[in-house]
């Protein structure tokens, strides 16, 4: 960005164009430095390609429990338990539940009952199941509702 605003490039900038340029392609020093950030990119590749802990939510250690010792609950058990919960809450007719890492997202169709109601209602109850689930990161609860008749 300095040299497109009209300033000099930095001394080390200078002496590594310079040395790439000057350098044959089968110079020693060209392959092994070639090699090296062929390595670093595979490796790269494969940490995005591989699955990794995302679709596990880290639970908090109960006191007096030692520090290697770790939980996860699944996403999608997290989103049965919190659908259940929504279930319970009259008024609801069906429910979904997403889970995410820093949110969680619940939709429910009333069937009956006013549904400021039931989304007060069933913001109580998914927060205190959320509470109950005891993750580590709390995730954000994002409650909607709408009306559906029979």
């Amino acid at each position: 960005m300095a040299v497109r605003a009209g300033r000099q490039a930095a001394d080390w900038r200078k002496h590594l164009a310079d040395e790439l340029a000057t350098r044959p392609v089968d110079d020693v020093w060209m392959l092994t430095g070639a090699a090296v950030a062929a390595a670093v990119g595979i490796w790269l590749i494969a940490l995005a390609l591989s699955p990794g802990l995302r679709h596990w939510l880290s639970l908090r250690s109960p006191a007096g429990c030692p520090a290697r010792l770790r939980a996860s609950l699944n996403r999608d058990g997290a989103a049965a338990l919190l659908r259940d919960a929504a279930m319970r809450v009259p008024g609801v007719g069906a429910a979904h539940v997403r889970v995410r890492r820093h949110r969680i997202k619940a939709r429910a169709d009333v069937r009956f009952r006013d549904p400021k109601h039931v989304k007060a209602d069933l913001a109580a109850v998914l927060n205190e199941e959320r509470e109950q689930l005891a993750l580590t990161h709390t995730p954000r609860l994002v409650v909607r509702v709408r009306q559906r008749n029979a």
